[in-house]
């Protein structure tokens, strides 16, 4: 087996492990025996000690195993940590680095290869081999050594972010509270303390939680009851089928049937359920086992048996999971966890128990995170590291704000954040009061509030704080309530509900706008850069049958009501523009002068979201009516920054100089044609940044409805000359923190930061 096949055979070993001890286990063993030396050791970075620990090995005596701890610098393997580079000697012990140490054995082998894992500029840990006899590891093995470190590093880092290197590296170590913290995308502001209830995915063997049984004959009654209905099920197929396969292949079904048996897959999981373990625990563990011995064959048709395996474990899984009959009760103050929540797991559950949302996939634009904008209920998506089955029944507090997950929280950071839900809850009360008030500055200058919607309830919550109008209908919300393109009639019903809830109020329809992060599932766009291809106005104008009845369904829905904007997302060519605008004026035309129709001929704007439209607004603004920028997704093509994967969640600021330049820009372009401009997304709803806007020279916005009245306070306690000021200093700051911080100490008046303090600072 060359090195590659070496490493994807570890790879799939890796991805099939129970636990991280065995991941541990999986990577010594291999290694050792890919490279063919004496000793493959891991060691792993222990914050609490600042420390190196021998976590696993295959070669030195494992009593070594965690008692061996060094320091940065100290010995060969402290000297890799330190360097954050490999090291390839033959003679090790000539080195003035070495340490010896007795109890590992280690002076039986004199030559040492190791790689620093690496993980956000952080060494997590270091990959070590060696060897008795002198030897001068070659580049490929050094390659190979630095490669199989590199895919540790993702893995090791999981483990520190879920607490499973705490408990390897120090299993006798009880954190104070058993607090753990979480970071994921803040996709919904606010504050929610309550108990974690893990939503699982039907049939998905690594999600099935860690549960002991509390009654083994019913257990036991239940596996063999799924057992027989799974062997039942392949006996039919295998009927069904019988003309249609080779006494080979009809052979497998036979194989699949035996496997269930006492004597298989059958007898391995009741001992373990008669050890104690729930049905779907022990089936999962056994399976997964087995799925990951299969994996690690070398002969390729071995290896194609484990998908035989997890097919069979997910079909007995299924039947456990309907078996069982689950009164699982959902406390009032629900925390719903999962890996990744959509919609449907709303169904079962009343929503008035549901305080917060967290979902370890998924993106600060899923349908999810839409739903918890409309409810007002605190999400956070994306929590990559979130061991969300762990977190079952725990009390969490889930931060809104900032994107944090904090489970087992101390008692003082419990004290803290609840003062603040009080706080909140507090101003929230004061700020109804400005609900009827006029949206202007302290020198009486009018700023148009808009909001974002989507849906019904949405909509509904926009027009109780006052909202002026909507800068924003997403479209895209329709259809993917459907399970195929919605028809034109259907489309129109909801568009016009829209537009008679708001009437005579402005309604911005954007138009479709899928691609990116908002695939349609039954419209799956598979690409490896999503946000840079085939999205926005690219797909309506690549199809325009649906397009076309798009515009129609919009237009047909403002019969009589005249309060129609149209908006293009994502132009960024000229020509584009022009394509999409003759569509707009054909579907006009055809409905008014060849169907009768009597429409007021609707505004239509372009969205400023991608620097090339930066660079040619004037151009845009000379041939459109409005123009909208799209604030979030013009500050991640600007930064080159993904503004829903956390892993560069803090490479993504709304106050970079180069986007506060770009917004001037743009300002200045749509004054030069007269063309009216507005700003949506989350800059627009941010309090401090909404007054830089104004200074910018902008005068409408268009935000969430939860943050319309706190911009409105705002507002109305600065002057526009006030505004200015400001914007003119932030724009000579040289970084992001810089212009925060300016802004922030520009204001002593303890109303004015209590607007803008979103969250309190906590040690994390």
């Amino acid at each position: 087996m060359t090195m590659l096949d070496s490493l994807r055979s570890i790879v799939q070993e890796v991805n099939s492990a129970r636990d991280f001890g065995s991941v541990l286990d999986i990577i010594v063993k291999r290694v050792r025996k890919t490279t063919d030396t004496g000793v493959c050791s891991i060691y792993l970075h222990d914050p609490v000690s600042d420390k190196y620990i021998l976590a696993a090995t295959e070669g030195l005596n494992p009593e070594a195993v965690g008692n061996i701890r060094l320091a940065a610098g100290e010995g060969l393997v402290g000297l890799v940590a330190a360097k954050a580079e490999p090291i390839n000697l033959d003679a090790a012990e000539s080195h003035p680095n070495f340490a010896y140490f007795p109890e590992s054995g280690e002076e039986r082998f004199r030559s040492f290869l190791g790689a620093p894992v690496i993980h956000h500029r952080k060494v997590l840990g270091v990959l070590v081999v060696q060897q008795a006899a002198r030897r001068r590891f070659d580049e490929s093995e050094e390659a190979f050594l630095v490669t199989v470190s590199a895919q540790l590093a993702g893995v090791i880092a999981h483990a520190s972010a879920t607490g499973q290197l705490t408990r390897q590296l120090s299993p006798d170590l009880v954190l104070s509270g058993g607090e753990r913290v979480f970071r994921g995308v803040a996709s919904v502001p606010g504050i929610s303390i309550g108990h974690a209830v893990a939503i699982t995915s039907p049939a998905d063997l690594y999600a099935v939680p860690h549960r002991a049984a509390s009654d083994i004959d019913h257990e036991l009654a239940l596996f063999h009851k799924a057992l027989e209905q799974t062997k039942q099920d392949l006996r039919t197929v295998h009927s069904d089928l019988s003309d249609k396969l080779n006494m080979e292949e009809r052979a497998l079904f036979d194989v699949y049937v035996s496997m269930l048996d006492d004597s298989s897959l059958g007898g391995e999981v009741t001992v373990l359920i008669r050890a104690g373990l729930s049905a779907q625990t022990a089936w999962s563990e056994v399976i997964i086992e087995h799925i990951r011995n299969f994996t690690s064959m070398e002969d390729a048709y071995l290896r194609e048996r484990a998908t035989d395996v997890r097919d069979l474990g997910r079909r007995v899984l299924g039947y456990l999971q309907q078996s069982q009959v689950d009164n699982k009760e959902f406390p009032s103050d629900s925390v719903l966890i999962g890996e990744e929540l959509a919609a449907a797991n709303l169904a079962d559950i009343s929503v008035e128990k549901i305080v917060a949302m967290v979902s370890a996939k998924g993106s600060r634009n899923s349908h999810l995170a839409i739903l918890g904008r409309a409810m007002g209920i605190p999400t956070v998506m994306g929590a990559i590291d979130l061991p969300w089955r762990e977190l079952d029944g725990n009390q969490v507090i889930v931060d809104g704000h900032l994107g944090l997950i904090i489970a087992n929280p101390r008692p003082e950071i419990l004290r803290g954040y609840m003062a603040q839900m009080e706080e909140e809850k507090i101003l929230s009360a004061d700020l109804e009061r400005l609900r009827d008030e006029p949206s202007v500055t302290a020198d009486n200058q009018h700023i148009t509030l808009w909001v974002n919607t989507g849906l019904r309830l949405d909509s509904l919550l926009s027009l109780d704080r006052g909202a002026e109008g909507v800068g924003l209908y997403r479209t895209e919300i329709p259809f993917f309530m459907q399970e195929r393109f919605p028809s034109e009639d259907e489309q129109r019903k909801i568009y016009r509900e829209q537009m008679e809830m708001f009437a005579p109020r402005p309604v911005t329809m954007r138009t479709l706008d899928i691609g990116g992060d908002k695939a349609l599932p039954y419209f799956p766009i598979e690409e490896a850069n999503p946000f840079l291809g085939w999205r926005g106005i690219r797909i309506s104008l690549d199809h325009p049958d649906i397009f076309l009845v798009q515009l129609r369904a919009i237009m047909r829905a403002s019969e009589g009501l005249e309060n129609l904007r149209i908006l293009l997302p994502m132009i960024s060519n000229i020509q584009e523009l022009e394509s999409a605008l003759a569509l707009v004026y054909r579907v006009y035309h055809e409905l008014t002068e060849e169907e009768g129709y009597t429409l007021t001929k609707p505004l239509v704007g372009a969205m400023i979201e991608v620097p090339a439209a930066v660079y040619q607004v004037q151009e845009i603004a000379r041939r459109v009516d409005f123009l909208s920028v799209g604030s979030n997704d013009l500050t991640q093509y600007l930064l080159a920054v993904d503004r829903n994967n956390p892993r560069v969640a803090d490479l993504y600021h709304t106050l970079h100089p180069a986007l506060l330049q770009a917004l001037k820009q743009i300002v200045a372009g749509a004054r030069e044609e007269n063309c009216p401009v507005s700003i949506c997304g989350e800059m627009a709803g941010d309090p401090l940044s909404a007054l830089l806007l104004v200074g910018l020279g902008y005068r409408v916005f268009s935000m969430s409805a939860t943050n319309l009245l706190r911009v409105k306070a705002i507002l109305r306690q600065v002057t526009v000359a006030q505004a200015e000021k400001l914007a003119e200093v932030a724009l000579t700051l040289p970084d992001n923190t810089q212009i925060r911080e300016y802004l922030e100490s520009a204001f002593t008046d303890p109303e004015i930061t209590r607007l803008y303090s979103w969250a309190k600072t906590y040690p994390y």
